[in-house]
């Protein structure tokens, strides 16, 4: 098969029948109809329509080399630099249509499924199959253009205590772990978090939290059909408030939705096995292959697109209310264009220091993205300061598309205008404004980008514990010429 349209895509998960809850009901009928996932599924096809343009094709495909079809880039194992690159232009093309802000775009799981099929050969450390199994996952997966969810994460019943991961109830499982192996496979109960288009698509991806480190019951790994029997997924309520663009025009389209994933006595095929009971692994799955670069590489990627487009719209709200003559006007943009650059300038160095790792895969180097991955939620946070600190009442004077469809039209044309936009015009830039800094689409964006890669404390302790500065300690010590025998 080659890789699928935006039409494929959509009834392919209508015909998974999830189960799927929102809100006390189970969703029933076609999933792409139902008005909380409406917006994000016919998003979600534009990216799979993009994905088959002509004019296109040499950027977002390359060819398969056992099938002859077009696969997808974000399946593309980097071999040179070319590659690199290749991966990431494709990457901010998909990002442009969300203005990336949809971070679970097909790309992203796309991207960690062939991380860990590179470095599939770890598994074999307990049973050489695993590695087949993975492997033939990642060759299913790219030949058939499918769509993962993961949840890597364990619920917060009690996170002061590492201990409860030892000691919970027998009787009250809570944290999803292996029960019991037996001829068909391995059997799964308990919950995860928090799987981002859960219900939405081909598959979930099931990989350790960092407790698997800990106890070996949740030291597994596994992908298996969102469909799977005894699978449900839970979903907070949908941030897509109405369909109307002008209202939301952020939410309407790109409310990704998150969900708690329940497994009631799952059983895992074998041949969906990666690994279980196996703290070893669940920790060199990780650290030994090429996740932790190539997804940075990603996430940065789609991070950039993201940024450029908050300084568009900080540019148009300036502009709209003709508040550019400020100095401290210019100070904030100056804020978002030195923020950008960074970014940008880590993400070009690290393609450029990209080195060729022990299964082969050109690697982008993991300094400056670990860098670029505690700059980000620094400068996101300030960005969306800067939005509010430019918009202030303008974005609670905020009518609505009705507003201006009724009698009261007169009054807005006349009260909202903006120095260089209609009232209409002034009320959409404001209402991207609202959606982007302060709506519940917003500010979950914004905790999103946070925590995407977890705790910012613990990301800046790895990088101050990982960065090497013996030549910088070594350069101070000659110049007080400390180290002199006399």
């Amino acid at each position: 098969m080659p890789i699928i349209s935006g039409k494929e895509y959509i009834e392919r998960i209508n015909a998974l029948q999830t189960n799927l809850w929102m809100d006390g009901e189970k969703i029933k009928g076609k999933i792409s109809e139902h008005p909380a996932f409406e917006g994000i599924i016919n998003s979600q096809a534009k990216l799979y329509d993009l994905q088959c343009d002509p004019t296109k094709s040499d950027l977002m495909t390359f060819t398969s080399g056992t099938t002859g079809n077009k696969i997808g880039t974000s399946f593309l194992e980097p071999k040179t630099k070319e590659d690199l690159e290749k991966r990431r232009l494709m990457t901010q093309e998909w990002a442009k249509v969300s203005a990336g802000m949809m971070g679970r775009s097909p790309d992203y799981m796309n991207t960690v499924l062939m991380t860990f099929a590179t470095a599939s050969d770890i598994l074999s450390e307990q049973e050489k199959r695993f590695t087949k199994n993975m492997q033939q996952l990642f060759e299913d997966a790219k030949e058939n253009d499918w769509c993962f969810t993961h949840t890597f994460i364990n619920p917060q019943k009690n996170r002061a205590v590492l201990q409860s991961f030892f000691d919970e109830d027998k009787d009250q499982i809570i944290a999803a772990q292996t029960m019991e192996e037996n001829s068909d496979g391995i059997v799964i109960q308990g919950a995860r978090l928090l799987a981002t288009q859960g219900g939405i698509t081909d598959e979930i991806l099931v990989f350790p939290a960092p407790s698997g480190a800990f106890n070996e019951k949740h030291a597994y790994g596994f992908s298996i059909p969102s469909n799977t029997p005894g699978l449900k997924f839970i979903s907070r309520e949908s941030f897509r408030y109405r369909p109307s663009s002008f209202d939301h025009p952020l939410g309407s389209r790109f409310d990704e939705v998150d969900t708690v994933v329940v497994f009631d006595h799952v059983t895992v095929p074998w041949e969906r096995v990666f690994f279980y009971k196996n703290s070893e692994i669940a920790y060199k799955i990780y650290n030994e292959s090429s996740y932790n670069p190539l997804t940075a590489h990603q996430v940065l990627s789609r991070r950039i697109i993201k940024i450029e487009f908050i300084l568009g719209l900080t540019q148009v709200l300036i502009s709209t209310i003709n508040v550019g003559e400020y100095q401290h006007i210019h100070e904030k943009v100056s804020d978002i264009i030195i923020g950008l650059e960074s970014l940008k300038a880590l993400l070009l160095t690290s393609e450029l220091q990209a080195t060729i790792d022990k299964w082969g895969t050109m690697v982008p180097n993991s300094t400056q993205l670990d860098v670029a991955t505690n700059l980000f939620p620094k400068l996101y946070g300030r960005c969306m300061e800067v939005l509010q600190q430019i918009g202030a009442s303008g974005l609670v004077a905020i009518p609505t598309e009705n507003d201006f469809s009724s009698p009261l039209r007169s009054d807005l044309d006349i009260y909202l205008q903006g120095a260089a936009e209609n009232a209409e015009n002034r009320v959409k830039i404001f209402r991207l404004a609202w959606d982007t800094s302060m709506s519940a689409f917003g500010t979950r964006q914004a905790l999103y980008e946070r925590f995407f890669f977890g705790d910012p404390v613990r990301l800046a302790s790895k990088l101050y514990s990982i960065y090497n500065r013996e030549d910088e300690i070594k350069h101070v010590r000659q110049f007080l010429q400390l180290d002199n025998k006399e």
